[in-house]
């Protein structure tokens, strides 16, 4: 098995339900939830003029191969309502694989790691929760020192709690 660690992010209508919903949905997706960050507000980034976000990362194992984890976390988020009308737009819920393991993917539908996470605070500080001492594979830099190249960005913790269903799953 393979450890994964995905974004979470929602910013229409009741984004605390939406990520657990998530949360819920990865274990018929093929992963197993093994942690969740704490739960963030942001700024949108890109385009601003819309609501803040909740971002959570989620760490998880599955046997999924990268591009079969691409399928399952799109179908989720189109099950959960997604819809891409505008780019970078508002969304019910937003899911981006951010690390496959150590592996480095390029594709057309697919890049891995994420191309932008080592910019992103809302990306690196619940990551930094989880797994400060990784090594990003391509920056070769910390968790925690890329996070700390974001720190002007807003982000602030919430209080909210996400909670891992526990299924049978190897």
């Amino acid at each position: 098995m393979t450890t994964v660690y995905l974004s979470l992010g929602s910013n229409l209508g009741d984004r605390e339900r939406h990520l657990q919903r998530v949360i819920e949905g990865l274990d018929s997706a093929g992963l197993q939830v093994l942690r969740i960050s704490s739960v963030f507000e942001t700024d949108p980034v890109g385009k601003l003029d819309q609501p803040r976000f909740l971002n959570a990362v989620v760490e998880a194992r599955t046997t999924l191969l990268p591009r079969q984890l691409l399928a399952r976390t799109a179908k989720l988020e189109r099950r959960l309502g997604r819809k891409r009308l505008v780019d970078k737009g508002p969304r019910t819920i937003d899911i981006d694989i951010l690390l496959y393991g150590g592996a480095i993917v390029n594709t057309r539908d697919l890049t891995l790691p994420h191309p932008r996470m080592t910019e992103r605070r809302f990306v690196l500080e619940p990551l930094a929760e989880l797994t400060p001492g990784l090594r990003h594979p391509i920056a070769r830099r910390t968790i925690a020192e890329l996070l700390a190249c974001t720190m002007s960005q807003d982000c602030r913790k919430t209080g909210i709690e996400l909670r891992v269903h526990q299924t049978g799953m190897p």
